[in-house]
Protein backbone atom coordinates (compact mmCIF):
# COMPACT_ATOMS: atom_id res chain seq x y z
CA UNK A 1 0.00 0.00 0.00
CA UNK A 2 1.37 3.43 -0.93
CA UNK A 3 0.75 6.59 1.00
CA UNK A 4 0.76 10.10 -0.52
CA UNK A 5 0.87 13.37 1.45
CA UNK A 6 0.78 16.68 -0.49
CA UNK A 7 -0.38 20.29 -0.67
CA UNK A 8 -1.95 22.02 -3.65
CA UNK A 9 -1.81 20.25 -6.99
CA UNK A 10 -1.66 16.49 -6.50
CA UNK A 11 1.55 14.70 -7.56
CA UNK A 12 1.42 11.13 -8.90
CA UNK A 13 0.14 8.61 -6.36
CA UNK A 14 2.51 5.93 -4.99
CA UNK A 15 1.51 2.29 -5.35
CA UNK A 16 2.66 -0.87 -3.62
CA UNK A 17 3.03 -4.29 -5.34
CA UNK A 18 3.73 -7.51 -3.40
CA UNK A 19 6.96 -9.10 -4.68
CA UNK A 20 7.42 -12.85 -5.26
CA UNK A 21 10.06 -13.05 -2.59
CA UNK A 22 7.75 -11.87 0.13
CA UNK A 23 9.21 -8.33 0.22
CA UNK A 24 7.49 -5.22 -1.01
CA UNK A 25 8.75 -2.21 -2.95
CA UNK A 26 7.54 1.27 -3.93
CA UNK A 27 6.86 2.48 -7.48
CA UNK A 28 5.78 5.89 -8.71
CA UNK A 29 2.51 5.77 -10.66
CA UNK A 30 2.57 7.78 -13.85
CA UNK A 31 -0.70 9.70 -14.45
CA UNK A 32 -0.39 8.90 -18.12
CA UNK A 33 -0.60 5.16 -17.32
CA UNK A 34 -3.54 3.20 -16.03
CA UNK A 35 -4.20 3.75 -12.38
CA UNK A 36 -6.21 5.91 -9.97
CA UNK A 37 -5.64 9.64 -9.89
CA UNK A 38 -6.86 11.91 -7.12
CA UNK A 39 -6.96 15.64 -7.68
CA UNK A 40 -6.76 18.00 -4.74
CA UNK A 41 -7.83 21.59 -4.43
CA UNK A 42 -5.52 24.51 -3.74
CA UNK A 43 -5.96 24.18 -0.03
CA UNK A 44 -4.10 21.63 2.10
CA UNK A 45 -5.39 18.09 1.75
CA UNK A 46 -4.41 14.45 2.32
CA UNK A 47 -5.24 11.33 0.35
CA UNK A 48 -4.58 7.62 0.35
CA UNK A 49 -4.58 5.76 -3.00
CA UNK A 50 -5.06 2.05 -3.33
CA UNK A 51 -6.02 -0.34 -6.11
CA UNK A 52 -9.77 0.17 -5.69
CA UNK A 53 -11.21 3.24 -4.06
CA UNK A 54 -13.37 6.36 -4.15
CA UNK A 55 -12.37 9.89 -5.07
CA UNK A 56 -14.52 12.62 -3.49
CA UNK A 57 -14.44 16.34 -4.24
CA UNK A 58 -17.58 18.30 -4.48
CA UNK A 59 -18.90 15.28 -6.35
CA UNK A 60 -18.09 11.58 -6.29
CA UNK A 61 -16.18 9.48 -8.81
CA UNK A 62 -15.60 5.83 -8.44
CA UNK A 63 -13.15 3.71 -10.52
CA UNK A 64 -10.98 0.73 -10.26
CA UNK A 65 -7.20 0.59 -10.01
CA UNK A 66 -4.81 -2.18 -9.09
CA UNK A 67 -6.55 -4.80 -6.97
CA UNK A 68 -4.25 -4.87 -3.96
CA UNK A 69 -6.59 -3.71 -1.29
CA UNK A 70 -9.24 -1.14 -0.57
CA UNK A 71 -8.81 2.46 0.44
CA UNK A 72 -10.31 5.93 0.21
CA UNK A 73 -8.94 9.10 -1.32
CA UNK A 74 -10.62 12.30 -0.13
CA UNK A 75 -9.81 15.72 -1.52
CA UNK A 76 -10.88 18.95 0.08
CA UNK A 77 -10.63 22.39 -1.63
CA UNK A 78 -12.54 25.49 -2.70
CA UNK A 79 -14.35 26.06 -5.97
CA UNK A 80 -14.72 24.09 -9.20
CA UNK A 81 -15.53 20.89 -7.30
CA UNK A 82 -18.01 19.79 -9.90
CA UNK A 83 -15.52 20.31 -12.70
CA UNK A 84 -12.84 18.30 -10.90
CA UNK A 85 -15.24 15.46 -10.24
CA UNK A 86 -16.18 15.44 -13.88
CA UNK A 87 -12.57 15.28 -14.92
CA UNK A 88 -12.02 12.33 -12.63
CA UNK A 89 -15.03 10.49 -14.03
CA UNK A 90 -13.96 11.16 -17.55
CA UNK A 91 -10.43 9.96 -16.87
CA UNK A 92 -11.71 6.76 -15.36
CA UNK A 93 -13.96 6.15 -18.39
CA UNK A 94 -11.01 6.61 -20.74
CA UNK A 95 -9.04 3.96 -18.78
CA UNK A 96 -11.18 0.79 -18.67
CA UNK A 97 -11.01 -1.72 -15.83
CA UNK A 98 -8.23 -4.34 -16.03
CA UNK A 99 -5.86 -2.14 -18.07
CA UNK A 100 -3.84 -1.07 -15.07
CA UNK A 101 -0.10 -1.84 -15.32
CA UNK A 102 2.22 -1.67 -12.33
CA UNK A 103 5.95 -2.44 -12.51
CA UNK A 104 6.98 -5.06 -9.94
CA UNK A 105 10.09 -4.69 -7.85
CA UNK A 106 12.69 -7.48 -8.01
CA UNK A 107 13.10 -9.87 -5.09
CA UNK A 108 16.21 -9.22 -2.99
CA UNK A 109 19.28 -11.21 -3.99
CA UNK A 110 19.91 -14.45 -2.08
CA UNK A 111 23.24 -14.23 -0.21
CA UNK A 112 25.98 -16.29 -1.85
CA UNK A 113 27.42 -19.30 -0.06
CA UNK A 114 30.67 -18.93 1.83
CA UNK A 115 34.02 -19.46 0.10
CA UNK A 116 35.46 -22.92 -0.41
CA UNK A 117 38.69 -23.08 1.59
CA UNK A 118 41.61 -25.43 1.39
CA UNK A 119 42.68 -24.91 4.98
CA UNK A 120 46.07 -26.54 5.49
CA UNK A 121 46.87 -27.94 8.92
CA UNK A 122 49.92 -25.66 9.19
CA UNK A 123 48.02 -22.49 8.29
CA UNK A 124 48.45 -19.86 11.08
CA UNK A 125 44.70 -19.30 11.08
CA UNK A 126 44.14 -22.83 12.38
CA UNK A 127 46.24 -22.30 15.47
CA UNK A 128 44.70 -18.89 16.11
CA UNK A 129 41.13 -20.23 15.93
CA UNK A 130 41.97 -23.21 18.15
CA UNK A 131 43.45 -20.89 20.77
CA UNK A 132 40.52 -18.46 20.55
CA UNK A 133 37.85 -21.22 20.62
CA UNK A 134 35.23 -18.54 20.02
CA UNK A 135 33.87 -16.27 17.31
CA UNK A 136 36.61 -14.07 15.84
CA UNK A 137 36.21 -10.74 14.03
CA UNK A 138 38.72 -11.05 11.18
CA UNK A 139 38.37 -7.54 9.74
CA UNK A 140 41.37 -6.29 11.73
CA UNK A 141 43.15 -9.64 12.12
CA UNK A 142 46.66 -9.70 10.62
CA UNK A 143 48.19 -13.10 9.85
CA UNK A 144 50.33 -14.51 7.06
CA UNK A 145 47.50 -16.85 6.15
CA UNK A 146 46.21 -17.62 2.62
CA UNK A 147 42.93 -18.80 4.14
CA UNK A 148 42.47 -15.54 6.02
CA UNK A 149 43.04 -13.53 2.84
CA UNK A 150 40.51 -15.66 0.98
CA UNK A 151 37.92 -15.10 3.71
CA UNK A 152 38.46 -11.34 3.67
CA UNK A 153 38.20 -11.19 -0.12
CA UNK A 154 34.89 -13.07 0.12
CA UNK A 155 33.51 -10.38 2.44
CA UNK A 156 33.56 -12.45 5.63
CA UNK A 157 33.78 -10.40 8.80
CA UNK A 158 33.11 -12.97 11.54
CA UNK A 159 34.43 -16.54 11.76
CA UNK A 160 33.18 -19.08 14.29
CA UNK A 161 35.46 -22.15 14.63
CA UNK A 162 33.83 -25.57 14.85
CA UNK A 163 36.04 -27.55 17.24
CA UNK A 164 35.57 -31.18 18.18
CA UNK A 165 37.98 -33.22 20.32
CA UNK A 166 40.61 -30.51 20.06
CA UNK A 167 40.53 -30.47 16.25
CA UNK A 168 39.20 -27.82 13.90
CA UNK A 169 36.54 -29.57 11.83
CA UNK A 170 34.98 -26.55 10.12
CA UNK A 171 34.27 -22.84 10.05
CA UNK A 172 31.06 -20.84 10.31
CA UNK A 173 31.73 -17.69 8.28
CA UNK A 174 29.43 -14.67 8.33
CA UNK A 175 29.40 -11.48 6.27
CA UNK A 176 28.28 -8.05 7.52
CA UNK A 177 24.80 -7.75 8.97
CA UNK A 178 22.11 -6.45 6.61
CA UNK A 179 21.34 -3.74 9.13
CA UNK A 180 24.96 -2.58 8.77
CA UNK A 181 25.37 -2.79 12.52
CA UNK A 182 28.09 -4.88 14.11
CA UNK A 183 27.54 -8.23 15.79
CA UNK A 184 26.54 -7.80 19.42
CA UNK A 185 27.77 -9.83 22.35
CA UNK A 186 24.43 -11.66 22.37
CA UNK A 187 24.99 -12.56 18.73
CA UNK A 188 28.45 -13.90 19.53
CA UNK A 189 27.15 -15.98 22.44
CA UNK A 190 24.41 -17.45 20.23
CA UNK A 191 26.90 -18.31 17.49
CA UNK A 192 29.31 -19.92 19.94
CA UNK A 193 26.48 -22.00 21.38
CA UNK A 194 25.45 -23.04 17.88
CA UNK A 195 29.04 -24.02 17.09
CA UNK A 196 29.15 -26.18 20.21
CA UNK A 197 26.28 -28.27 18.87
CA UNK A 198 27.29 -28.20 15.21
CA UNK A 199 30.94 -29.26 15.62
CA UNK A 200 30.31 -32.78 17.00
CA UNK A 201 27.62 -33.40 14.40
CA UNK A 202 29.95 -32.26 11.62
CA UNK A 203 32.73 -34.47 12.98
CA UNK A 204 30.42 -37.47 12.97
CA UNK A 205 29.50 -36.69 9.37
CA UNK A 206 33.16 -36.44 8.41
CA UNK A 207 33.92 -39.79 10.03
CA UNK A 208 31.00 -41.43 8.26
CA UNK A 209 32.14 -40.08 4.89
CA UNK A 210 35.70 -41.16 5.63
CA UNK A 211 34.58 -44.68 6.54
CA UNK A 212 32.47 -44.88 3.38
CA UNK A 213 35.44 -43.78 1.26
CA UNK A 214 37.70 -46.32 2.96
CA UNK A 215 35.12 -49.05 2.42
CA UNK A 216 34.92 -48.20 -1.27
CA UNK A 217 38.72 -48.21 -1.48
CA UNK A 218 38.93 -51.59 0.26
CA UNK A 219 36.31 -52.95 -2.11
CA UNK A 220 38.32 -51.78 -5.12
CA UNK A 221 41.50 -53.28 -3.71
CA UNK A 222 39.75 -56.58 -3.00
CA UNK A 223 38.44 -56.71 -6.56
CA UNK A 224 41.91 -55.98 -7.95
CA UNK A 225 43.46 -58.65 -5.73
CA UNK A 226 40.91 -61.21 -6.87
CA UNK A 227 41.81 -60.43 -10.46
CA UNK A 228 45.51 -60.71 -9.58
CA UNK A 229 44.86 -64.06 -7.92
CA UNK A 230 43.15 -65.36 -11.05
CA UNK A 231 46.07 -64.16 -13.17
CA UNK A 232 48.62 -65.73 -10.83
CA UNK A 233 46.80 -69.04 -10.88
CA UNK A 234 47.34 -69.11 -14.62
CA UNK A 235 51.09 -69.40 -13.98
CA UNK A 236 50.63 -72.59 -11.97
CA UNK A 237 50.46 -75.91 -13.82
CA UNK A 238 46.99 -76.80 -15.06
CA UNK A 239 47.73 -80.49 -14.60
CA UNK A 240 50.36 -82.79 -13.15
CA UNK A 241 52.85 -84.55 -15.45
CA UNK A 242 51.82 -87.99 -16.54
CA UNK A 243 55.00 -90.02 -16.01
CA UNK A 244 54.87 -93.83 -16.14
CA UNK A 245 55.95 -95.42 -12.82
CA UNK A 246 55.92 -92.01 -11.09
CA UNK A 247 53.39 -90.42 -8.76
CA UNK A 248 53.37 -86.63 -8.54
CA UNK A 249 51.25 -84.49 -6.16
CA UNK A 250 51.30 -80.76 -5.49
CA UNK A 251 49.78 -78.25 -3.06
CA UNK A 252 49.93 -74.43 -3.01
CA UNK A 253 48.34 -72.00 -0.53
CA UNK A 254 49.33 -68.32 -0.37
CA UNK A 255 49.32 -66.47 2.93
CA UNK A 256 47.41 -63.63 1.27
CA UNK A 257 45.24 -63.34 -1.79
CA UNK A 258 48.35 -63.52 -3.96
CA UNK A 259 51.78 -64.80 -2.99
CA UNK A 260 55.39 -65.25 -4.00
CA UNK A 261 55.70 -69.06 -4.07
CA UNK A 262 55.59 -70.98 -7.34
CA UNK A 263 56.18 -74.42 -8.79
CA UNK A 264 56.19 -75.81 -12.29
CA UNK A 265 56.89 -78.87 -14.41
CA UNK A 266 58.75 -77.90 -17.60
CA UNK A 267 59.11 -80.53 -20.37
CA UNK A 268 62.58 -80.68 -21.93
CA UNK A 269 63.42 -81.61 -25.53
CA UNK A 270 65.19 -84.86 -24.56
CA UNK A 271 62.11 -86.27 -22.84
CA UNK A 272 63.15 -85.31 -19.34
CA UNK A 273 61.16 -83.00 -17.08
CA UNK A 274 62.43 -80.08 -14.99
CA UNK A 275 60.75 -79.63 -11.60
CA UNK A 276 61.12 -76.11 -10.16
CA UNK A 277 59.99 -74.81 -6.78
CA UNK A 278 60.65 -71.19 -5.80
CA UNK A 279 59.93 -68.62 -3.13
CA UNK A 280 60.18 -64.83 -3.45
CA UNK A 281 61.00 -62.81 -0.36
CA UNK A 282 58.08 -60.88 1.09
CA UNK A 283 54.43 -61.64 0.46
CA UNK A 284 51.48 -60.17 -1.36
CA UNK A 285 51.50 -58.14 -4.57
CA UNK A 286 55.25 -57.22 -4.72
CA UNK A 287 56.25 -60.88 -4.33
CA UNK A 288 53.64 -61.95 -6.89
CA UNK A 289 55.07 -59.58 -9.49
CA UNK A 290 58.63 -60.83 -8.99
CA UNK A 291 57.34 -64.41 -9.00
CA UNK A 292 55.72 -63.85 -12.42
CA UNK A 293 58.99 -62.51 -13.86
CA UNK A 294 61.04 -65.38 -12.42
CA UNK A 295 58.60 -67.99 -13.65
CA UNK A 296 58.66 -66.57 -17.18
CA UNK A 297 62.48 -66.53 -17.23
CA UNK A 298 62.68 -70.13 -16.05
CA UNK A 299 60.24 -71.39 -18.68
CA UNK A 300 62.17 -69.55 -21.39
CA UNK A 301 65.63 -70.78 -20.30
CA UNK A 302 64.92 -74.41 -19.34
CA UNK A 303 64.22 -75.92 -22.80
CA UNK A 304 67.25 -74.13 -24.24
CA UNK A 305 69.85 -74.69 -21.52
CA UNK A 306 68.47 -77.92 -19.95
CA UNK A 307 71.21 -78.03 -17.26
CA UNK A 308 69.69 -76.95 -13.92
CA UNK A 309 72.84 -75.08 -12.87
CA UNK A 310 73.04 -73.13 -16.14
CA UNK A 311 69.34 -72.31 -16.02
CA UNK A 312 69.63 -70.86 -12.52
CA UNK A 313 72.75 -68.90 -13.49
CA UNK A 314 71.04 -67.35 -16.49
CA UNK A 315 67.90 -66.43 -14.56
CA UNK A 316 70.02 -64.95 -11.77
CA UNK A 317 71.83 -62.63 -14.21
CA UNK A 318 68.55 -61.51 -15.73
CA UNK A 319 66.93 -60.82 -12.36
CA UNK A 320 69.88 -58.83 -11.02
CA UNK A 321 69.15 -56.13 -13.58
CA UNK A 322 65.52 -55.43 -12.70
CA UNK A 323 64.64 -56.95 -9.31
CA UNK A 324 63.70 -54.39 -6.62
CA UNK A 325 66.21 -53.71 -3.89
CA UNK A 326 66.15 -56.01 -0.85
CA UNK A 327 64.27 -58.70 -2.76
CA UNK A 328 65.55 -62.05 -4.01
CA UNK A 329 64.28 -65.47 -5.05
CA UNK A 330 65.16 -68.91 -3.71
CA UNK A 331 64.70 -71.68 -6.25
CA UNK A 332 65.29 -75.41 -6.63
CA UNK A 333 65.65 -76.85 -10.15
CA UNK A 334 65.54 -80.65 -10.52
CA UNK A 335 65.77 -82.48 -13.87
CA UNK A 336 64.23 -85.96 -13.83
CA UNK A 337 64.80 -88.78 -16.26
CA UNK A 338 61.55 -90.74 -15.77
CA UNK A 339 62.97 -93.85 -17.39
CA UNK A 340 66.15 -94.34 -15.38
CA UNK A 341 65.11 -92.51 -12.23
CA UNK A 342 68.26 -90.36 -12.37
CA UNK A 343 67.93 -86.74 -11.30
CA UNK A 344 70.24 -83.74 -11.56
CA UNK A 345 69.54 -80.74 -9.38
CA UNK A 346 70.85 -77.31 -8.44
CA UNK A 347 69.74 -75.13 -5.56
CA UNK A 348 69.65 -71.32 -5.34
CA UNK A 349 69.31 -70.98 -1.58
CA UNK A 350 66.01 -72.86 -1.37
CA UNK A 351 64.91 -75.23 1.40
CA UNK A 352 66.63 -78.61 1.13
CA UNK A 353 64.40 -81.41 -0.26
CA UNK A 354 64.01 -84.62 1.73
CA UNK A 355 63.94 -88.10 0.15
CA UNK A 356 62.68 -91.20 1.94
CA UNK A 357 64.73 -94.22 0.90
CA UNK A 358 65.12 -97.79 2.16
CA UNK A 359 68.05 -96.53 4.22
CA UNK A 360 66.31 -93.57 5.81
CA UNK A 361 65.69 -89.90 4.95
CA UNK A 362 68.30 -88.19 2.81
CA UNK A 363 68.83 -84.50 2.01
CA UNK A 364 69.47 -83.27 -1.51
CA UNK A 365 72.03 -80.54 -0.90
CA UNK A 366 73.72 -78.29 -3.46
CA UNK A 367 75.40 -74.89 -2.96
CA UNK A 368 74.16 -71.69 -4.60
CA UNK A 369 73.20 -68.09 -3.83
CA UNK A 370 69.57 -66.92 -4.09
CA UNK A 371 68.61 -65.43 -7.44
CA UNK A 372 68.79 -61.69 -7.95
CA UNK A 373 71.47 -60.85 -5.36
CA UNK A 374 74.76 -60.94 -7.31
CA UNK A 375 75.38 -61.45 -11.05
CA UNK A 376 77.80 -64.00 -12.44
CA UNK A 377 77.13 -66.70 -9.84
CA UNK A 378 77.81 -70.42 -10.42
CA UNK A 379 75.42 -73.04 -9.15
CA UNK A 380 76.62 -76.44 -8.08
CA UNK A 381 74.96 -79.44 -9.71
CA UNK A 382 74.41 -82.74 -7.95
CA UNK A 383 72.79 -86.02 -8.98
CA UNK A 384 70.71 -88.64 -7.23
CA UNK A 385 69.33 -92.01 -8.24
CA UNK A 386 65.72 -92.68 -7.32
CA UNK A 387 65.06 -96.31 -6.45
CA UNK A 388 61.60 -97.82 -6.70
CA UNK A 389 59.58 -96.75 -3.66
CA UNK A 390 61.69 -93.63 -2.95
CA UNK A 391 59.66 -90.51 -2.22
CA UNK A 392 60.87 -86.88 -2.21
CA UNK A 393 59.21 -83.78 -0.75
CA UNK A 394 60.02 -80.39 -2.28
CA UNK A 395 58.74 -77.65 0.00
CA UNK A 396 58.90 -73.94 0.76
CA UNK A 397 59.63 -72.33 4.12
CA UNK A 398 55.96 -71.67 4.84
CA UNK A 399 55.84 -75.16 6.36
CA UNK A 400 59.05 -75.39 8.35
CA UNK A 401 59.03 -71.77 9.59
CA UNK A 402 55.45 -71.70 10.88
CA UNK A 403 55.10 -70.92 14.60
CA UNK A 404 52.96 -72.24 17.41
CA UNK A 405 51.14 -69.83 19.77
CA UNK A 406 54.17 -69.97 22.11
CA UNK A 407 56.38 -68.95 19.12
CA UNK A 408 58.01 -72.37 18.79
CA UNK A 409 58.92 -73.03 15.15
CA UNK A 410 57.64 -76.12 13.32
CA UNK A 411 61.21 -76.72 12.14
CA UNK A 412 62.99 -78.68 9.42
CA UNK A 413 63.61 -81.77 11.59
CA UNK A 414 59.87 -82.19 12.03
CA UNK A 415 59.43 -81.99 8.23
CA UNK A 416 62.10 -84.67 7.70
CA UNK A 417 60.41 -86.84 10.31
CA UNK A 418 57.06 -86.57 8.49
CA UNK A 419 58.71 -87.58 5.20
CA UNK A 420 60.17 -90.65 6.83
CA UNK A 421 56.86 -91.86 8.29
CA UNK A 422 55.88 -93.70 5.18
CA UNK A 423 52.95 -92.10 3.29
CA UNK A 424 53.52 -90.79 -0.21
CA UNK A 425 51.86 -88.44 -2.70
CA UNK A 426 48.67 -86.77 -1.51
CA UNK A 427 48.81 -88.77 1.75
CA UNK A 428 52.20 -87.21 2.60
CA UNK A 429 50.92 -83.69 1.82
CA UNK A 430 47.79 -84.26 3.89
CA UNK A 431 49.91 -85.52 6.78
CA UNK A 432 52.11 -82.42 6.68
CA UNK A 433 49.11 -80.06 6.66
CA UNK A 434 47.37 -81.95 9.45
CA UNK A 435 50.43 -81.88 11.68
CA UNK A 436 50.94 -78.20 10.89
CA UNK A 437 47.35 -77.39 11.89
CA UNK A 438 47.71 -79.31 15.16
CA UNK A 439 50.96 -77.50 15.86
CA UNK A 440 49.81 -73.93 15.17
CA UNK A 441 46.29 -74.22 16.60
CA UNK A 442 42.87 -73.39 15.12
CA UNK A 443 43.22 -69.59 15.37
CA UNK A 444 46.57 -69.47 13.62
CA UNK A 445 47.03 -66.90 10.86
CA UNK A 446 49.21 -68.26 8.09
CA UNK A 447 52.55 -66.45 8.14
CA UNK A 448 53.95 -67.37 4.74
CA UNK A 449 53.01 -69.07 1.50
CA UNK A 450 53.10 -72.87 1.55
CA UNK A 451 54.15 -74.99 -1.43
CA UNK A 452 54.51 -78.77 -1.31
CA UNK A 453 55.44 -81.08 -4.19
CA UNK A 454 55.67 -84.83 -3.67
CA UNK A 455 57.57 -87.01 -6.15
CA UNK A 456 57.57 -90.81 -5.73
CA UNK A 457 58.91 -93.55 -7.90
CA UNK A 458 56.43 -96.40 -7.94
CA UNK A 459 57.50 -99.61 -6.16
CA UNK A 460 56.38 -101.55 -9.24
CA UNK A 461 59.12 -99.82 -11.24
CA UNK A 462 61.62 -102.47 -10.00
CA UNK A 463 59.60 -105.29 -11.56
CA UNK A 464 59.24 -103.33 -14.80
CA UNK A 465 62.99 -102.76 -14.92
CA UNK A 466 63.62 -106.45 -14.36
CA UNK A 467 61.19 -107.43 -17.08
CA UNK A 468 62.61 -104.83 -19.43
CA UNK A 469 66.18 -106.03 -18.70
CA UNK A 470 65.25 -109.68 -19.28
CA UNK A 471 63.73 -108.79 -22.58
CA UNK A 472 66.92 -107.13 -23.74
Amino acid sequence: MAQQVGRGAAPAAQETEATPGGASGMTQADPSQNGTEVSLGPTAGRGIATGQGTATGQGTATGQGTATGQGTATGQGTGAGEDRAGRVRGWLRRNPQGAVTVTETQAPNIPAAGPELDLASNDPLVGYLLSAASAVDITSLQLQSPALEALKQAGVVLVVPLISSGSLVGLLSLGPRRSERGYSSDDVRLLNSLAGYAAPAMRVGQLVRQQQAEARQRERIDQELKIAQIIQQQFLPKSLPDLPSWHVAAFYRPARTVGGDFYDFIPLPDGRVMFVVGDVTDKGVPAALVMASTHALLRAAAPRLISPGKVLGHVNDMLCVDIPAHMFVTCLALVLDPVSGQIEFANAGHDVPYVRTRHGVRELRARGMPLGLMPGMDYEEKSFQFEPGDCALLHSDGLAEAHAPDREMFGFPRVAELVGKGPSGEALIDLCLTELGNFTGPDHEQEDDITLVSLQRSPSAWHQEQQGGGGR
